[in-house]
């Protein structure tokens, strides 16, 4: 393989006109997911010891297995914020760049003169989905953003598009 032909490096020459890394928000930081698993557990530690005392000595089992499952569902949380979405415009190519949690990337090239940006609009909620359209074929981006973000992201993305079509303008001065 040559170096021309290595996919991971974009093509340096050419000028991005949109570059954006796409990352699922999570508001809960490791320590104040560690803070709270500690007010859980004691919570249910504290709650389980007075149903010890009252007899009801197998309700102790259930708070645990509750602090447990609070526990789980906050690392498989914050495993699946390890995704990213890369999109990248230049003037001769789009490329977006899926990384799932595990780190497998799936990547797309396309012409940006044959792509088009299409949407789900919910009358009530705004942008649902946005897809790039090449060939036939609608390729999902943009699901980690809410609504209002879906919105900024697509108007800088279609104004991306739109500078990628009108191709590179000559300026003899420089």
């Amino acid at each position: 393989m040559t170096t021309g032909n290595d996919f991971d490096r974009p093509n340096d020459t050419e000028p991005t006109l949109f570059s954006a890394l796409l990352v699922p928000h999570r508001s809960l930081s490791r320590r104040a997911f560690a803070v709270l698993m500690a007010c859980v557990s004691v919570i249910s530690f504290a709650a389980g010891m007075v149903f010890l005392y009252l007899g009801a000595w197998p309700v102790l089992g259930f708070f645990g297995l509750d602090a447990l499952a609070i526990y789980w569902a906050f690392r498989i949380n914050f495993r699946d914020a390890k995704a990213s979405e890369e999109i990248r415009i230049t003037p001769s190519e789009l490329r977006v760049r899926k990384t799932n949690h595990r780190g497998d990337a799936t990547e797309w090239v396309f012409n940006p003169l044959w792509v088009r940006l299409d949407q789900e609009t919910h009358e009530e909620f705004g942008i649902e989905n946005l897809y790039l359209v090449s060939r036939g074929h609608s390729y999902a981006i943009a699901r980690f953003l809410g609504p209002d973000e879906k919105s900024s992201f697509a108007k800088a993305l279609t104004s991306a598009l739109q500078l990628a079509k009108a191709g590179p303008t000559y300026n003899p001065v420089t």
